[in-house]
């Protein structure tokens, strides 16, 4: 198997660890979940294998970039959604866009992922909530699952969670998240049939990492609000990133071929 080369993630950009999530260890993983990985990160092989055949990358296919620096047909806008008006997926609900405005040395833009009432398990209710926003509701509701920091070849580096106002959306508690990012899935080809395959596997090969991310992320919110009496948390600006980790998939797939040998 050619593995297209990501950059060492650990040079290519610079977050700060300090809010990273302790993610479960490989080892406890049942053989079921690391299989999954695997298959997952060798699909993801196979969308990058198809890209660079015909010089393409996965930014590239939702900007509609040429793969070189993505220079291309258009300007490139901070803040705008890439494809206009986003990408769903009315029957499992899932939902996504690219944009990019953080700075963020070493990340070119990023993905925000979500999930629609149509894909979530019946009977989810979201958090108590009595502040003065007003949430998304009833067949509106949407939930925002990670987000995926991608460099500037168009290769994944890092995923992070945000605050309810970044994405203003619906807010699940983790447990209940944790059941509705299993429904993300983009099952069609536009954008880009390989680009929604590739975004879909994200989620099964990074699974461990996204739990523990939406696990952290109530954490953070709880006690942002402990400490901050009479402060809506949810919409408080000076909380948006609620933690954030380094990810490659080169060594996500070694690490769970690892532990897949030694269960």
């Amino acid at each position: 198997m050619r593995f297209y080369a990501e950059r060492m993630v650990s040079h290519a950009v610079r977050m700060n660890m300090m809010n990273a999530p302790e993610v479960r260890d490989f080892n406890e993983l049942t053989r079921t979940e690391l299989k999954l990985m695997v298959a997952a990160a060798e699909e993801i092989y196979e969308c990058y294998r198809v890209l660079d055949k015909g010089g393409l990358n996965i930014v590239g296919e939702c900007i509609g970039y040429e793969a070189d620096n993505f220079k291309g047909r258009e300007a490139f806008y901070e803040y705008d959604h890439y494809p206009e008006g986003d990408v769903f997926d009315s029957d499992s609900g899932g939902q996504y866009y690219y944009h990019a405005h953080r700075g963020l040395a070493g990340e070119h833009g990023h993905f925000h992922t979500f999930v629609r009432h149509a894909g979530m398990p019946p009977g989810l209710t979201p958090v108590p909530y009595d502040g003065d926003t007003e949430w998304p509701q009833g067949s509106d509701a949407v939930a925002h699952v990670v987000a995926v920091s991608m460099d500037a070849r168009g290769f994944p580096i890092g995923l992070f969670a945000t605050n309810r106002w970044v994405t203003d959306e619906t807010w699940y508690s983790a447990n209940d998240m944790l059941r509705i990012m299993d429904n993300f899935e983009i099952d069609h080809a536009y954008p880009s049939w390989p680009a929604n395959r590739w975004l879909s596997c994200m989620f099964r090969l990074f699974r461990p990492q996204i739990e523990a991310l939406l696990v952290q992320r109530d954490a953070v919110v709880g006690e942002w609000a402990k400490n901050r009496p009479g402060v809506d948390a949810f919409e408080d600006r000076e909380l948006e990133i609620t933690g954030q980790l380094i990810v490659s998939v080169e060594e996500q797939l070694a690490l769970a071929r690892k532990a897949l040998d030694g269960a």
